[in-house]
């Protein structure tokens, strides 16, 4: 047999490096809970709105958005036993770019045998919620039933998280409109459907002249450039409360304004502006992107507001935005600001609240106490008084590294939490830096040694500088749940890092990314990146995704092990690496003891033991699962239901599924 020196000296090569890869990576170990961990049940009743446990009537399961169902019937020991109950295709998807590609992030909305759900393209779809079969759909740019379309033109990608339930308690049983479905549109608009037909509610909006609808663009948006918000609206006490989006990279971008409007009518009752007075046209955003919470029994609605404008450069917004990076409680009837608790004073880092602030009740110190759960991209967890914002663990006002742009003053204080414990990780060392191979370990350390690093909080310069967490988090969207019989948090986690330099415009310069922009109104720009090394993997050291359990008596990790596989090269990192994997979406616990989540770059959905962390199941989706899944329970059968259509922006395989589970019979 004739021999081949060179192919023989190439596979050697190949297998040495496989062994030095395996023998000096590191693989962190995770760290499993007590199995004895009592599920006591003594923890306070999360209530639907629609009255019915078995539903799951809200984008987060209840107005309160605790990611937590009360079904118990889908346990540990019978988790294996789930099937697929329905695939639902919408035909809803479009292959391409970050903005050209479509994301799926819809979370199911759940009512009787109902499920609805929205799509990239602006469509809302009923379907039975036990067999997938279709009631109706609804296109807002096309006609139906003798009625105009109610927008013109035709309807670019987007996404779209969900949609919004209300009965009204003085409509007759069975009378049209009865029962409403809305959502946040991609004209800037918020539709009211009839929930059993999808058809217009023609009283809603009626007074403006678009009957069904009524549009952000008929106010003032106080700045340039707004966009359609991506999460549904939230009805409180009759009151829609909706959110609008901004450009984060104008200085003069519109205002973050959140407004409240009659459910019936559809009549503005109130506007809340985070910009202070005289300063509309310095700054803009720190608007709502992520999704609402409110608290009927309070007439309160909770808002989780962004960075102000433009991101990562205060030169032109050196003032006080205390409602900006905060969780501001409003009057939902007056739209008069309860009170207010700001997570990042003066932005630098694009640290925008990306959860909605959690409504739930939690046990501390002997007794029940109703709290504000306010996870963040900088990896702390907010816990705060829900009638006062007041912290109800200790927040100390920790200094932080001072700006050297010019003209920039960052702030010399930010509040960290010195409980709960930080569920991701908030700082880096040179020696921490990770590689697969002795070369790109070098890279990374030598890149790390060219950037300013003076730990958390350090501000964009020149010279650039590294964020840890990384502008995406921490965690992000839909990045918790709350289990109150456990009463554990459990929070999915991204411990990735990213670079900022804010420098002199060049010659030629294009935007690029979010994250690499002409800075407005001066010759600067803001280049950023994640920091990864030459072969597109993390310098961060491992695991890149995690899921943590964090008692919310003590405010102590319980446990903490990787979350998912990352996917590279065509190829899937071996699960026994424990590095787990990049995520976007979040989690949902239920009272059976488990918690399920998708979110992950290998197309697995999970399942785990919420007393240990141990995985106890996962399955193939056709795509990613990037949104949350919901719980909910028909003719006595409990059902799980998650979004399956990947991420463009994450550069995943793409899809139009809706895909639910029961167990067999």
């Amino acid at each position: 047999m004739r021999r081949h020196p060179i192919l023989y000296t190439l596979l050697a090569a190949f297998l040495a490096f496989g062994i030095w890869t395996l023998a000096t990576v590191p693989v962190p170990q995770p760290r499993f809970g007590d199995a004895a961990r009592a599920l006591s049940g003594e923890g306070a009743v999360i209530e639907r709105s629609t009255g019915r446990s078995g539903d799951w009537s809200g984008t987060g399961g209840d107005p309160g958005g605790s990611q937590w169902s009360a079904l118990d019937q889908i346990t540990p020991a019978n988790v294996g036993n789930l099937e697929v109950a329905f695939t639902h295709h919408s035909g809803d998807f479009k292959d391409g770019d970050t903005y050209s590609g479509t994301r799926m992030e819809f979370i199911p909305l759940v009512v009787g045998r109902t499920l609805y759900y929205c799509t990239p393209f602006d469509r809302v779809i009923a379907v039975d919620a036990a067999n997938g079969t279709q009631r109706w759909a609804f296109d807002p740019f096309k006609a139906s039933g003798g009625r105009p379309a109610l927008f013109k033109g035709e309807m670019a990608p987007k996404h779209c998280r969900g949609v919004a339930y209300w009965h009204d308690p003085e409509a007759k049983a069975g009378a049209v409109c009865a029962d409403r479905i809305y959502r946040s549109s991609g004209d800037r608009a918020i539709v009211a459907l009839d929930a059993a037909t999808g058809r217009p509610c023609e009283d809603f909006g009626a007074g403006k002249g678009h009957p069904g609808y009524v549009s952000h663009t008929d106010f003032d948006p106080r700045g340039e450039g707004p966009v359609p918000a991506s999460s549904p609206p939230i009805i409180i006490n009759g009151v829609v409360v909706a959110a609008t989006g901004a450009r984060d990279n104008l200085r003069d971008a519109a205002d973050g304004i959140t407004r409240g409007f009659d459910a019936r009518t559809g009549e503005m009752l109130w506007e809340f502006d985070p910009i202070p007075a005289g300063h509309e046209r310095d700054t803009g955003a720190a608007n709502i992107w992520s999704l609402l919470s409110g608290d009927p029994g309070r007439g309160l609605v909770f808002l989780a507001t962004t960075s102000p404008s433009p991101d990562y450069y205060s030169a032109t917004r050196n003032f006080d935005i205390p409602y900006s990076d905060a969780v501001v409680a409003v009057d939902v009837k007056t739209g008069k600001v309860r009170w207010h608790y700001q997570t990042v004073h003066n932005d630098l880092f694009d640290y925008d609240l990306p959860t909605n602030p959690m409504l739930v009740t939690i046990r501390k110190d002997g007794r029940l106490r109703d709290v504000v759960i306010q996870p963040t991209k900088s990896g702390l967890v907010f816990v705060l008084d829900r009638d006062t914002g007041k912290p109800v663990f200790p927040v100390r006002e920790t200094p932080v590294p001072a700006s050297r742009v010019p003209g920039e003053h960052a702030s010399p204080t930010q509040p960290i939490p010195v409980l709960p414990e930080a569920f991701a990780k908030t700082s880096v060392t040179r020696g921490e830096m990770f590689g697969l191979t002795p070369i790109d370990r070098a890279w990374c350390r030598a890149k790390f040694d060219s950037l300013r690093y003076d730990g958390p909080f350090t501000p964009p310069d020149a010279k650039g500088a590294l964020t840890v967490p990384s502008s995406m988090g921490g965690t992000n969207w839909g990045g918790a749940t709350y289990d109150p019989v456990t009463n554990l948090l459990v929070v999915k986690t991204d411990n990735l890092a990213s670079t900022m330099a804010i420098r002199e415009k060049p010659k030629g310069f294009k935007n690029g990314d979010f994250m690499t922009r002409e800075l407005p109104n001066s010759n600067l720009i803001a280049s950023g990146e994640f920091f990864l090394s030459p072969l597109g993997i993390p310098c961060m050291p491992p695991p890149w995704g995690t899921l943590t359990a964090l008692d919310m008596s003590s405010g102590r990790i319980v446990w903490q092990v990787p979350l998912g596989q990352s996917h590279r090269f065509g190829m899937t990192v071996p699960a026994f690496l424990n590095w787990g994997s990049p995520t976007v979406g979040g989690p949902t616990s239920t009272k059976g003891g488990l918690v399920f989540v998708g979110a992950t770059l290998d197309s697995k959905f999970h399942a785990f033991d919420i007393r240990t962390g141990r995985q106890v199941w996962n399955v193939d989706l056709p795509a990613p699962g990037m949104s949350v899944p919901a719980s909910y329970e028909v003719d006595g059968q409990q059902y799980l239901a998650i979004a399956a259509g990947g991420n463009a922006f994450a550069g995943t395989k793409l899809s139009d599924a809706l895909v639910v589970y029961k167990l067999r019979k």
